[in-house]
């Protein structure tokens, strides 16, 4: 069995050629033999050859798990956007993608049919850093304003990834730890406090795209 990645699943190439694939949402992992206490939101178990246990555990229960074959995976990852860590994700690309849309900056940036893998937080996170509105038409991004914004991404992902990802409350690692690039966040969960940049109130909306969105009035245009 061979396990990976593709922008937010979790692939598992099985001996048969088909491919398990885990969506785990918010809360979702696979453990091997989990602990008595992981067990009360375990929801699938998998028996092993050699006598363990591979289960999935969701707490919110918000993940899927799908069987595919190999043409039905190909169509489903066919489906999704470019990886914004991959070396093609370049400044262009991301222009061109942005100069194709009118809808908010934001939400093609979390649109997996063209870029593949940002959440809601760390596309909070990218726009505060390249100080752009994320209500703001996507097609009005400069060229120079997308290089930098696509600099923004590749550093949060970066550096979210080393810090084992984000914890407010249920996500742990796939070692059962908690991410702390919670402690980095400059714009997300900050709604109502000072601007770590200019110092002005930073604002919390619903209005871009039904998530949450934290941003500077002042210093994002």
């Amino acid at each position: 069995m061979r396990a990976w990645r593709r922008a937010k699943l979790v692939v598992l190439d099985l001996s048969s050629g088909d491919r398990l694939v885990i969506q785990p949402r918010f809360t979702g992992a696979m453990l091997i033999d989990a602990s008595d206490d992981e067990r009360r939101y375990v929801t699938v178990t998998f028996a092993l050859d050699d006598g363990r246990e591979l289960q999935y555990r969701d707490i919110r229960r918000l993940g899927t798990l799908s069987l595919m074959t190999p043409k039905r995976f190909e169509a489903y990852v066919g489906a999704l956007g470019i990886e914004p860590l991959d070396s093609a994700f370049t400044s262009n690309h991301l222009s061109q993608l942005l100069a194709r849309s009118r809808q908010a900056v934001k939400k093609v940036l979390m649109d997996q049919r063209l870029v593949a893998g940002i959440g809601n937080i760390y596309a909070n996170e990218a726009l505060w850093r390249a100080g752009i509105d994320p209500s703001r038409e996507a097609k009005g991004v400069s060229p120079t304003e997308a290089g930098t914004l696509r600099e923004a991404i590749v550093d949060v992902l970066t550096e979210a990834i080393a810090a084992r990802g984000t914890s407010f409350r249920d996500y742990r690692d796939a070692k059962g730890e908690r991410g702390s690039f919670a402690a980095q966040l400059a714009a997300y969960g900050r709604g109502g406090r000072p601007c770590g940049r200019c110092g002005a109130r930073l604002v919390e909306t619903h209005a871009v795209d039904g998530r949450t969105t934290v941003f500077c009035a002042y210093c994002q245009r």
